[in-house]
Order: C-alpha cells, then sequence, then structure tokens
C-alpha cells in the first residue's frame, strides 16, 4: 500500500472536515451554504474514487467509478453558485443573470449522468502485456467531460473578477480561499482536459486530482486560521466575461498540457508521470502563493529600487496615472472610492481610509476603506463616524503625520476607529485634507506591508495627492452647488409662468362671478359662464398634465412598430380642426422599435402646435419618408413661423414659448422622447411663411 493509494482517502476525509467546520460560523450566508455542499460533495467524491481504484474485480469498479460520476455531476453547479456568491454584496443580481446558465450547469450533467450511467465507465481488455483492462470514454463520457470542463472555467473566471474587484486587506482576507479553488479546479481541468484529448481515463491522474484536493485543503485551512473563511463585500462588474485572464490562461493550459501528454506517450515515462504531475502541482501553488503574496512583491520592488532605480517612485507616473482617475469621477462617493485604491497600491498599504467632514452632523465619516465597506446611506454605524473634537483637531493640521505619536484624547479615538490588522504593519500615517483654514477630511494609512517606514520623498507625494483630493473634493461640491442653483432658477421660472397663467385664469372666473348677479338670467349668458368655467378647469388640469411630464424622465417600453400606424392613430385622435386642412402623404417604411404611446404623443404634440401658430385657411401637412438607415416623420404648416434667434436660442427650452397660453414644454418634452430613442429633431422655419419639424428615428436592421 503506497502514499498515492491512501491519497483519495485522505483528501476526501479532509475535505469533508472542512464542509463541516464551515457550518459553525455565527451568520451562514448563500455562500457558505454552497461551501458547505460543494467541500461534501468533493469529499465524497474523492472516496468513492479511491474505492474504485482500491477495488479487485471489474464489477466493483464499475460500481464505484459510477457512483462517483453522478457526484461529480452535480459539483458544478454548486461550486458556480459559490463563486457567484462568494464575498458578493450584490450576489442576487449576479444569480438573477446567471439563472439559466446555472440551471444548465445543474441539470445536463446530473441528467446525463443518471441517465446513462452504464455508459460513463468502460471497461475494455487490455492492449498491452500484463494490462488486463483499460478505460475507455464514450461518446457520453466525452460530453459530460466537456461540459464540466467549461463549467470549471466559468467557476475560475467568477473567482478572479471577485478576486480583482478586491483591494487592500479585502484581498488580502480572501486571498488563499480563492487560491484553494484555482488548485482545485485547475487540477480538474487538467484531468478532464487528459480524458477528453485522448478519449479515454487515465486513472493514475485521479490522484491529480486528490492531491489537488488535499493542497486545497491546507489553503482553505490556513484561510481558516487567518481569518476564519471571512467574506467581504464587493462589488464586481457585471460583465464577468470580459477581461478575464482565465480564458486565456487555460487555453495555453490545454495546449501545453496536450504536447508534454504527447512526449510522454512517445519517449515514455508514463510510469512516473503521475508523480511528476502532482509535484508540478505543488510547485505552482507555491509558486501562486509568491506571486500573491504581497510581502513577496514588496521584497522584489524593494530589491529593484535599490539596486537599479534613482527614485522611490516615479511622480510622474503616479500623478499621471491619480490624474486620469480622480478626472474621470463624478460624485464624492467614486472619488473616495479611487482614491483609497489607488494610495493602497502605491504606497503597499492594505488599509486606506478616506473620512470626510458631515457638515450637517459636525463629525467625521468613513466615506471610503480598502479594509472594510463603507457604510451605506441610511444605515450609518457609530464604529463609522469620528467625534466633533476629532474633525476639529484635524483642521489645525496642516501636512501628514505619525497617528501613533499623538497623546491626545482625541488621537487615541481616532486610533479606534482605525484599527491595524497586522502587528508588525507599522504605525498609522494621517494625511490631513484641508482647503485653506477649512477642513474637509483626513486619509489614514495603516498595514503597511513589512511595516517599512515613510520616507521624505513618500510624505511629500502623499501631501500632494491629498491636495489633489481636496482639489476635485471641491470641485465636485462646488458642481453639486451649481445643480442645484439651476434647479431652484428653474423652479422660479417653473413658478412665474405657471403662476402667470393661473393668474389670468382666476381673472376670467372672477369676470364671471361678478357678472352672475346681473345676468344670471339670460341662458345664453349661464351657458357661456359654463363653457367659459369648463374651457378655464380645462386649461389647468392641461397646465398640471404638462408640468408633471416635465418631472418625469421619458423612460418606455420599446416595441416593434409601424410608424404610419401611429402617425394614422395619433392623427385620428386630434380633435377637429375647424378651418385648417390636414393632408397625409404617408409612404412605406420599414419597422422601428419605439414607444407607442410617447411617439403618438409626439405626433399629437407637433400637430396641435402647427394648429396653433394658424390661422383661418391654414394647412398642416404630415409627411413620413425613409431617408438612408432613417425613418423620417415631418409636420409643416404654413403658419406665422419663427426667427431665428428664438429657434436658436429658446425653442427647446422649457418655458420659452411664443404661444400667449403655452408654457413652452410641449417641445421640450417632445425632444427627449426623440432623443432617448436614439432619433433627433430639426426645425426649418420662416417669419411669415410657416415651419417644418423633422422627426428621425432609426430603423431595424435587416437580417
Amino acid at each position: 500500500m503506497t502514499l498515492f493509494f491512501l491519497l483519495p482517502f485522505a483528501a476526501g476525509f479532509f475535505s469533508l472536515l472542512l464542509a463541516v467546520l464551515s457550518l459553525f460560523r455565527r451568520k451562514p450566508t448563500p455562500a457558505t451554504w454552497c461551501f458547505f455542499a460543494g467541500m461534501a460533495a468533493l469529499g465524497i467524491d474523492s472516496v468513492l474514487t479511491g474505492l474504485g481504484v482500491r477495488a479487485i474485480g471489474a464489477g466493483e469498479m464499475v460500481f464505484w467509478l459510477t457512483a462517483a460520476f453522478i457526484v461529480k455531476s452535480v459539483v458544478p453547479a454548486i461550486w458556480l453558485c459559490f463563486s457567484l456568491t462568494y464575498s458578493r454584496t450584490n450576489y442576487r443580481e449576479f444569480l438573477t443573470r446567471w439563472s439559466i446558465p446555472l440551471a444548465f450547469v445543474a441539470v445536463v450533467p446530473l441528467a446525463l449522468s443518471l441517465s446513462f450511467h452504464d455508459q460513463l465507465v468502460r471497461l475494455v481488455s487490455g492492449e498491452t502485456p500484463g494490462e488486463v483492462w483499460r478505460l475507455q470514454d464514450g461518446a457520453i463520457a466525452k460530453a459530460f467531460n466537456a461540459l464540466v470542463l467549461v463549467a470549471f472555467v466559468l467557476i475560475l473566471m467568477n473567482l478572479e473578477q471577485t478576486f480583482r474587484s478586491a483591494v487592500g486587506t479585502m484581498r488580502w482576507r480572501i486571498k488563499f480561499v480563492v487560491l484553494a479553488m484555482v488548485v482545485i479546479f485547475g487540477a480538474r481541468l487538467y484531468v478532464r482536459s487528459q480524458a477528453i484529448l485522448f478519449s479515454a481515463t487515465n486513472s493514475g491522474l485521479w490522484n491529480v486530482e486528490s492531491g489537488a484536493l488535499l493542497i486545497g485543503c491546507a489553503f482553505l485551512a490556513l484561510a481558516y486560521a487567518r481569518t476564519g473563511w471571512a467574506e467581504i463585500a464587493v462589488y464586481p462588474s457585471s460583465s464577468v466575461l470580459r477581461s478575464s485572464l482565465t480564458v486565456l490562461i487555460v487555453g495555453g493550459y490545454l495546449f501545453v498540457v496536450g504536447v508534454l501528454a504527447q512526449l510522454v506517450g512517445r519517449f515514455g515515462g508514463a510510469e512516473l508521470f503521475q508523480f511528476q504531475a502532482f509535484v508540478v502541482l505543488l510547485g505552482m501553488a507555491g509558486l501562486a502563493v509568491l506571486l500573491l503574496s504581497d510581502r513577496a512583491r514588496h521584497r522584489l520592488h524593494t530589491f529593484v529600487v535599490r539596486h537599479f532605480s534613482k527614485a522611490q517612485h516615479d511622480s510622474v507616473k503616479v500623478w499621471s496615472s491619480f490624474s486620469q482617475r480622480l478626472a474621470s469621477v463624478t460624485d464624492q462617493a467614486g472619488l473616495c472610492a479611487a482614491s483609497a485604491k489607488l494610495i493602497s497600491d502605491t504606497f503597499d498599504a492594505l488599509s486606506v481610509t478616506v473620512w470626510l467632514v458631515d457638515e450637517e452632523k459636525g463629525c467625521l465619516a468613513a466615506a471610503a476603506s480598502t479594509a472594510r465597506q463603507a457604510p451605506e446611506a441610511g444605515n450609518s454605524n457609530p464604529g463609522d463616524a469620528a467625534s466633533g473634537g476629532v474633525s476639529a483637531a484635524l483642521g489645525g493640521r496642516s501636512g501628514p503625520f505619525d497617528l501613533d505619536d499623538v497623546r491626545e484624547p482625541w488621537a487615541a479615538a481616532f486610533r479606534q476607529l482605525n484599527p491595524a490588522t497586522f502587528p508588525n504593519g507599522g504605525k498609522r500615517l494621517c494625511v490631513p485634507l484641508r482647503a485653506g483654514e477649512r477642513g474637509l477630511g483626513a486619509l489614514v494609512l495603516a498595514d503597511r506591508i513589512n511595516g517599512v517606514v515613510y520616507t521624505v520623498e513618500e510624505l511629500e507625494l502623499l501631501t500632494c495627492i491629498g491636495d489633489q483630493i481636496t482639489s476635485v473634493l471641491l470641485n465636485l461640491r462646488l458642481a453639486g452647488e451649481v445643480a442645484q442653483a439651476k434647479e431652484l432658477e428653474a423652479f422660479r421660472t417653473m413658478s412665474a409662468f405657471f403662476v402667470h397663467d393661473l393668474k389670468n385664469a382666476a381673472a376670467s372666473l372672477n369676470l364671471m362671478l361678478k357678472n352672475l348677479p346681473v345676468h344670471f338670467d339670460d341662458p345664453a349668458f349661464r351657458d357661456d359662464a359654463l363653457r367659459g368655467i369648463g374651457n378655464t378647469a380645462g386649461r389647468i388640469d392641461d397646465m398640471i398634465a404638462r408640468l408633471s411630464a416635465l418631472r418625469q424622465r421619458p423612460d418606455s417600453m420599446r416595441v416593434d412598430a409601424d410608424l404610419n400606424q401611429l402617425v394614422n392613430e395619433a392623427l385620428d385622435r386630434v380633435d377637429q380642426m375647424p378651418n385648417i386642412e390636414l393632408l397625409r402623404d404617408l409612404q412605406p417604411l420599414p419597422r422601428i422599435v419605439v414607444d407607442r404611446e410617447q411617439i403618438q404623443s409626439v405626433v399629437t404634440n407637433l400637430v396641435l402646435n402647427a394648429r396653433d401658430a394658424l390661422g383661418p385657411g391654414g394647412r398642416i401637412h404630415v409627411r413620413t419618408e425613409q431617408r438612408g438607415d432613417r425613418a423620417v416623420l415631418s409636420v409643416m404648416d404654413n403658419g406665422c413661423g419663427m426667427t431665428p434667434a428664438f429657434v436658436r436660442e429658446s425653442l427647446f427650452r422649457p418655458f420659452q414659448s411664443t404661444k400667449k397660453k403655452g408654457l413652452g414644454i410641449g417641445l421640450f418634452q417632445s425632444r427627449a422622447i426623440v432623443q432617448a430613442h436614439g432619433g433627433g429633431v430639426h426645425v426649418e422655419s420662416e417669419v411669415g411663411k410657416g415651419t417644418t419639424f423633422l422627426a428621425s428615428f432609426p430603423v431595424q436592421d435587416r437580417p
């Protein structure tokens, strides 16, 4: 009995042990349950494979290996679910987006293994002397291996995306869990690829899977000892399939493995291949640990800087990268998150926290951190805010200082809010953010790799970075204040127009009330008064409807539609227009994808605007035609027209109108709707001759 003979049982035992330990967490999460089920499945699979290897008869071997195949069929779905939920705050979004692939991975391999269990493991007579039986894969086994291989690639891609989204201490917490998964499923990728390449299963490679599982269990045990398998809260990009190195690595890996396997088959050495593969796997895992080790990378960087570089930092490169990243931020939260990540990467500080002054509460609040998740709005935690005394004390400091050397009470309270994760991470550095005499916040850097002391050059660079963050922060706040001022000005303008129209409506109603006692007995007056009251009420309703439409964004439910049909329906709804001629010239058009109600409202508004510009004997010409890849709607009238200055400066601005009873909202809303559909609005007008409105929409691509 050799070591490799016991390897599957040892790997299965430790895998099942870790599965049980995972249930002792205080608050089990979906990722925890997936981890438990996944480790249990891997452990059972390893034990069943070991029983198949040690089986004496062919029937017993087929039984255990078939059972192992059935267990293997549930492994991809469980671990794919784990990769979508582990350390992801927005995991529900990913589960929804991946529901179809997840269901496919869960159903198809299991259906193959249950429906064709008698075809998964096939024993044929050996071709070499002394070989009684050998395994050969049929079509079902090949399909099973291909599906499982693709699922393993998807698992590694999701874990890669989670790892790349984490920074600083958060990445340190999940590093060994992700590394364990890479080792476990990397080995299974290797074994499945061998089975696909040679259309036969090499039983000697099963120990590679078991060895990888044992190494993965060691990494998981180390992760448990360090952080207790703690999860973090990151928001990875929804485009998981993009910018991933996994596909490139797996493609190159399959190519190299195929070449090496051919060399082994041609020049011999197959008897040592199992041991060599295990050693190579162990070496690759060790290399991955070194590459992911922050201390190792820092020592390498220090060696290069000490012997081959004059300056500790390429200030121009750092400044350019910092400026480019901050130039793309649009809000305060994005600025703080980008700043924390860039500072962490530049100065090898795993814990970087950005604190900003909350002027309403008079305290400091944590805005972003690489060591913990920033609090959500409305979910503040006392541990995420510092007292006003801390804010006032920081306002009196102008440069970076060692927070651990300050013995004042406020510094002790601030240190408690910025705990160090590593005992050898060095002292905590604080960089105040100041604009003149005004304090805006502070940066706190902790857990520096190897506890390296900050040099004068680094302190000067941190001062410059702090000034840059302060400048961008002030610009963002100023932009917010300008936006609020514009909104207030728009509200005042809207109120002026609205009050003006209401004043006119109230004046007409007051005149009717004054004349009512005198002419109440006149039936014609009563009819005219009722008609006037109805018109006034309708006008007020119209004003309210237009103002409500201005508040809403033109969200849409788009369907395949015929523009000519929409135009006809909209024109049929328009009330009769006496003394006005309405002409329709609708040419055949390709289909467009639009919101029917919104486009009909655009047509109605353009026609009513044309009507209001006409006198008796006026004419409105509605025409549709195709111009290139656009469907064009034109509404032409021979009315009073508009001046070029009004068209250029006021036509599409809200509350600007040439009509006495208009609010200037209809055209503003119509253009917003057309632009939301990927189209545009063009106007041609001449005083005394009329106006033409052209609205264009993109047509559907032809198959």
